[in-house]
């Protein structure tokens, strides 16, 4: 046997091995950066939501202060048709 034949045959499994861990080290910081994008994802969607959430919880009660108005006023205008008759 030769020396080249035989320190290939013992650098290609090594050789092998280093591949493999590298390829599956490349693929874990891929779905970690993925897992990172979707995060971030996620987290600007809920901010959205909390945004929203304030937005309807002001016009909601912008609305309800219109309403408490509005029934006042009616209460008004009962009392006067309720005198006039």
């Amino acid at each position: 046997m030769t020396t080249a034949l035989y320190l290939m045959t013992l650098m290609l499994p090594l050789a092998t091995i280093l591949i493999v861990l590298g390829m599956r080290y490349f693929a874990k910081i891929q779905q970690a950066r993925a897992r990172l994008a979707n995060d971030d994802a996620y987290r600007q969607i809920a901010e959205r939501a909390v945004t929203a959430q304030a937005e309807t919880a002001t016009n909601l009660s912008a609305l309800q202060a219109t309403l408490t108005d509005v029934q006042a006023r009616l209460a008004g205008v009962e009392k006067i048709l309720k005198a006039v008759e």
